[in-house]
């Protein structure tokens, strides 16, 4: 069920389902996917909320310059920017969160617009991007501290530690590429094998940050379509703080900033997600902010873009 958000993003319209039309950037806000823990909130679930609330003050400056991407921060003759509310999820019952967030995102797409969805923790790509299987195949990049190519986990095939492994299992996915990596966590040395197998190009922190983003942006063909996907713990714990595994030597906002701008220009983005921001870890809600400028940021650059 999709509830109205308040306040909206960056105060732009709040419309329902029916009245999206092509060419708009859809906000949607997913609270809940797939637990681990059945019955238990999600950490992330306040995410979307938190992320609208940071923006607040920007509401009324949709005029003013905007010295990241040195336009007005919602330049008019740009691509609309609607926000129809968030689509709350139920921890007693993950396969009907699924079924409901494969189904609001095939109709964004249905009605010839673009995703924009804030999350709710990381199993929430698993069911958005089943949500494409009619769309035209796609590349993958993602920006995540963690390989993200389990199996199962607790018994569980559709949690936190599997979204990479299950999108290279959909026929509508080309390619993965994935940013950002470091530090241990739940992958295990058959799952990194796996991955490679698959033929997921993996650039890890430490390759980011001794040859830049570039590589990353390489990987994918100039031309084709992309969907991005964004861990908030692929950004370092002092940009954003709010996440349930920091991992220390993650990526900077501005390469992220630079990378989504490199993807923008080389290839036509079909689709966005942002996910793992646990606002209770927040630090006087900078982490908020900056997810939500990230999305602002991407949001610019879309509106800049060609065609």
């Amino acid at each position: 069920m999709l509830t109205p958000a308040s306040p909206p993003f960056l105060g732009q319209p709040q419309l329902t389902p029916e009245e999206v039309q092509s060419g708009d950037l859809v906000i949607l806000g997913v609270c809940e996917a797939t637990p681990y823990t059945p019955g238990r909130a999600s950490h992330a679930a306040g995410g979307p909320s938190a992320i609208r609330q940071a923006l607040a003050k920007y509401a009324g400056w949709g005029g003013h310059h905007d010295f990241d991407s040195g336009a007005p921060m919602i330049g008019e003759g740009g691509r609309r920017i609607v926000d129809i509310g968030n689509l709350e999820g139920d921890p007693r019952a993950p396969e009907e969160n699924r079924n409901r967030i494969t189904s609001a995102v095939a109709r964004i797409l249905d009605a010839g617009a673009t995703p924009v969805v804030i999350g709710g923790d990381d199993s929430v790509p698993i069911p958005l991007l089943a949500g494409y299987e009619a769309q035209a195949p796609f590349h993958l990049v993602q920006i995540d501290a963690h390989l993200d190519w389990r199996h199962e986990r607790k018994g569980v095939t559709e949690g936190w530690s599997s979204p990479m492994r299950r999108a290279s299992e959909m026929a509508w996915v080309e390619s993965i590429v994935q940013a950002g990596l470091r530090g241990p966590g739940s992958a295990r040395p058959q799952d990194v094998s796996d991955a490679q197998r698959y033929g997921a190009s993996i650039f890890t922190a430490r390759d980011i940050h001794t040859h830049g983003v570039g590589p990353v942006g390489q990987a994918i063909p100039r031309t084709s379509r992309c969907f991005i996907t964004i861990d908030c713990d692929g950004l370092d714990p002092s940009v954003i703080p709010a996440v349930a595994s920091p991992v220390p030597g993650g990526l900077s906002y501005w390469q992220v900033v630079e990378l989504i701008e490199i993807l923008v220009e080389r290839t036509e983005i079909i689709g966005f997600d942002l996910v793992e921001l646990a606002p209770e870890r927040d630090v006087n809600g900078v982490g908020a902010l900056a997810a939500g400028r990230l999305i602002c940021n991407l949001c610019a650059a879309l509106s800049r873009a060609p065609g």
